[in-house]
């Protein structure tokens, strides 16, 4: 019996440590969190960059007419030979 005690007590005490849910896996869902909080921080600046571009182009608000220019031009690769583009990140 005591045998059989000792057996299931490692059995418990090995997964507490080595499983999959264990203090070596803590500290790689620890690394793991913080890698998707750097991620979530640039999806957030991204997403409240979109947000100001929708806000200018909005029509019913009246939309920016240097920002529809700016757009134009950006997705048409059109420009003056005389022009200067300045990226504005």
């Amino acid at each position: 019996m005591p045998a059989l005690a000792i057996i299931f007590m490692g059995f418990f005490g090995y997964y507490a440590v080595l499983g999959p849910n264990g203090v070596v896996a803590f500290s790689e869902y620890t690394r793991e969190i913080e890698r998707k909080e750097v991620e979530f921080a640039s999806l957030e600046k991204r997403r409240a960059e979109l947000r100001n571009e929708v806000r200018l182009l909005d029509p019913q608000r009246g939309a920016n007419p240097d920002m529809v220019d700016e757009l134009v031009r950006r997705e048409l690769n059109v420009a003056h030979p005389d022009e200067i583009i300045v990226p504005l990140n």
